[in-house]
């Protein structure tokens, strides 16, 4: 199953876990939301979506950590079933739409590296060089998708990724939020292994190149685009 967005805001679970990471016990914290981050040219270098605070008596901030939410995104169409199922929701409501047109599946290519990657690159570099630790909260199947992080004890944690799986609760009758894993990772360490490709068998590519090739036929020759011509 794929936790939604919204999903990972259950109960604040996500933000207790990221706390207990950011903060020895018995601290006051509380937590700000979409807190706008610049560099240092004073261009925006996005949001962080939740920063956790520890303050004192006088309501000044001692401490703080970021934490990024990172729901999986999935390509298909929703609407369409979901007005199918509203237009007569009584009969349609054990309806079966696995199999057809659009039927939603995880894209966990657009999850991780077209935006996991990217914000810890760029916002987690930010937060990084101010020597502030980051929580990333995420599905527990777009974790799997991951390379393999080396681990490193919480104490010497820069990083912590928290993973969440829905559950299902006989008590309620409802799938609830529950964390699954907490696994402490240094920073740098982490972002290599999540950027470094793994390539794969180049045969395999210069096959691909030869079939396409072979697939113009008689069409081989100059490109469409014809190069620019540059004056002496």
């Amino acid at each position: 199953m794929i936790i939604c967005p919204i999903r990972l805001r259950q109960d604040w679970i996500v933000v207790e876990d990221a706390a207990s990471f950011f903060f020895p016990p018995d601290v006051n914290w509380t937590s700000l939301f979409e807190v706008e981050l610049k560099d240092r040219h004073g261009k925006a270098a996005g949001s962080v979506d939740i920063v956790l605070v520890s303050y004192d008596q006088r309501g000044r901030i001692l401490d703080y950590g970021a934490l990024e939410v990172q729901a999986l995104y999935i390509s298909g169409n929703i609407r369409r079933p979901f007005q199918h199922y509203m237009d007569d929701p009584v009969k349609r409501a054990g309806m079966d739409w696995r199999g057809s047109p659009g039927y939603p599946r995880p894209d966990y290519l657009s999850s991780s590296r077209k935006r996991l990657a990217p914000q810890l690159l760029y916002k987690g570099g930010i937060l990084h060089t101010w020597n502030r630790k980051i929580a990333i909260a995420l599905d527990e199947n777009l974790y799997d998708t991951l390379p393999l992080l080396e681990e490193v004890p919480q104490e010497q944690a820069e990083m912590v990724w928290l993973t969440y799986t829905p559950a299902y609760s006989p008590r309620t009758r409802r799938y609830l939020l529950q964390r699954q894993r907490k696994v402490y990772t240094k920073f740098g360490t982490a972002l290599d292994q999540i950027t470094k490709p793994e390539p794969g068998d180049e045969a395999d590519f210069l096959a691909k190149l030869q079939e396409q090739f072979d697939k113009q036929g008689e069409n081989h020759g100059a490109p469409d685009v014809q190069p620019l011509a540059f004056e002496p």
